[in-house]
């Protein structure tokens, strides 16, 4: 998966998570998914694209 493609579907989730919270409320089932869903690609994001730095 490119950089873009995930970026893209960071976006799209992140979306998702917006609607879904302003419809049921930031604490139903179905928004704490997406959240957790929109999570799972940021963490993936950081894992692939996101060098870590060493601490002097």
């Amino acid at each position: 998966m490119s950089k873009q493609d995930l970026i893209q579907l960071i976006e799209q989730k992140r979306l998702e998570l917006i609607q879904v919270a302003m419809k049921n409320g930031l604490t139903s089932s179905i928004a704490i998914r997406t959240s957790q869903e929109l999570d799972k690609l940021l963490n993936e994001y950081n894992r692939i694209f996101i060098k870590k730095i060493p601490m002097h």
